[in-house]
């Protein structure tokens, strides 16, 4: 079972449609006490980082999830979900992320452009990834975001994109995972990464 956790803060439907579409076992949980049933989690996003941890701190989602990713299962954050995993986050503030991934997210500077950056952007698919695998470089995908992840550990990088400055888009970290964009409205790209997602084991 596909678990996508439900913390208030994204369109889950969307994420759990693309999962079925795929054949798989797909479902939105909002009890922490459902992880254990959980042969992968899925943590989507859209809003602000500080809201969006104090909804899982304040929901209990906090250790759960900690003890599930340090314990091997499959991880995928989505958008914010990725930004997420990262230590930290000035957006509208400093705030502490989940501290799964080293690093932080910052605003895209003024020079990026047009801020959020909404639209289709193409991955730089710099090293092999079971994730982006069958994927090639220059992919395109679809991404709705004011913020990035900068990682401090460049070798967790499986892809970048430019938008004014050149940032990473897909990580990977044993058995995490965070995309930046949205799979799930990503047209055949996105599904094939979501197809990856379901076979890692």
């Amino acid at each position: 079972m596909i678990a996508i956790i439900d913390y208030g803060m994204s369109n889950l439907r969307s994420v759990r449609h693309a999962f079925e579409y795929l054949g798989a076992d797909a479902r939105i949980i909002d009890s922490p006490a459902a992880i254990k049933n959980a042969a992968a989690l899925v943590l989507p996003g859209d809003g602000a980082f500080g809201p969006a941890m104090e909804n899982l701190r304040n929901c209990g989602w906090l250790e759960p999830l900690e003890s599930a990713i340090r314990g091997g299962l499959p991880f995928l954050g989505i958008c914010l979900g990725m930004q997420l995993l990262f230590e930290t986050s000035d957006e509208m503030g400093a705030h502490r992320g989940l501290g799964i991934l080293p690093g932080s997210v910052k605003r895209f500077p003024a020079t990026a452009g047009k801020i959020p950056q909404i639209g289709w952007n193409q991955l730089n698919v710099r090293e092999s990834s079971k994730f982006l695998a069958g994927i090639p470089d220059g992919a395109y995908t679809y991404f709705v975001h004011s913020y990035y992840c900068h990682p401090d550990d460049p070798t967790i990088v499986a892809a970048t994109t430019d938008y004014g400055i050149r940032y990473a888009s897909v990580a990977e970290q044993d058995n995490v995972w965070g995309a930046q964009f949205h799979p799930e409205k990503s047209g055949d790209t996105g599904l094939k990464m979501l197809m990856n997602f379901l076979a890692i084991d």
